[in-house]
């Protein structure tokens, strides 16, 4: 992995990605506000000393807002896969390994949400579940999870037909044995890119519901949130919504350089290039 850090690209992602990581957990101390505190008299302030990326119409910080949402966001990220990866996982292991009537099954369940535009899907569910962070985020884990299910079953379909599965199972060693000491590990490599990626397309999601009302709702330091708040004083107040805007893009960027040093890190034939 040393060596993926060695490529410009890659460093600047994992610096970045760093960076936000120690504003997300040292927000309480370097915040220099509270981010619900409102002060109507400061109001629609642009960038000064006092606060280096202005005020919104509420008189509360952006700064101290982009900090504590840098939080919500990361935490998003990462229970978006964790929750897809552990159900998309299982369903794929299972389906790729024991195949037959239980594989036709979990497959065709998959087909059918493929079958919807994933946002779309997304926002129908977290407008049935009403809207609220938690609800975003099941409406996410709903529309990533198959991307795991098939990912996981190609290569279980791949491995378990490998000597020494057979070798393991002419010896008699118990199937959820292979599954979780042999086949599983091997199959991790891709599942890990995907997840890289999926940590970016995760925020993104969830920043978005948030956007148009289906996500965390105000006064929540959201960076979906605190877009839609400042869409209307785009001619004027800029900062508003340039300020979150920018965030996701950063946070987005370097997750999607990690996962393309971490591709070639784990990818034989690109490592050697």
């Amino acid at each position: 992995m040393l060596r993926a850090l060695r490529e410009p690209a890659v460093a600047a992602g994992a610096v970045i990605l760093l960076l936000f990581l120690l504003a997300a957990l040292l927000a309480p101390v370097i915040s220099p506000f509270d981010p619900l505190d409102q002060n109507i008299a400061q109001g629609l302030n642009p960038p000064s000393f006092e606060h280096l990326l202005g005020t919104d119409k509420l008189g509360r910080d952006i700064l101290s807002r982009l900090l504590y949402g840098a939080r919500i966001s990361l935490l998003v990220g990462l229970a978006v896969v964790a929750g897809a990866g552990s159900i998309g996982t299982l369903i794929g292991l299972l389906a790729g390994y024991i195949g037959g009537w239980a594989d036709e099954i979990m497959m065709r369940v998959t087909d059918v949400f493929f079958a919807f535009p994933a946002l779309i899907l997304a926002m129908a569910i977290a407008g049935a579940l009403g809207p609220s962070l938690e609800n975003a985020l099941i409406a996410i884990i709903v529309v990533t999870w198959p991307v795991y299910a098939r990912l996981v079953r190609g290569q279980v379909l791949t491995i378990k037909e490998r000597e020494y599965i057979q070798a393991a199972r002419a010896l008699g060693i118990p199937q959820g044995r292979i599954l979780l000491r042999h086949v599983l590990p091997n199959s991790l490599a891709p599942l890990l890119v995907q997840a890289s990626f999926d940590l970016g397309s995760a925020i993104l999601s969830v920043a978005g519901l948030s956007f148009i009302g289906f996500g965390a709702q105000p006064p929540t330091p959201e960076w979906g949130v605190m877009i839609s708040e400042g869409r209307n004083y785009m001619a004027t107040q800029w900062w508003l919504a340039t300020a979150p805007a920018v965030a996701i893009l950063l946070v987005v960027a370097c997750f999607n350089l990690l996962g393309d040093g971490l591709r070639d890190f784990l990818d034989p034939q690109l490592r050697g290039r």
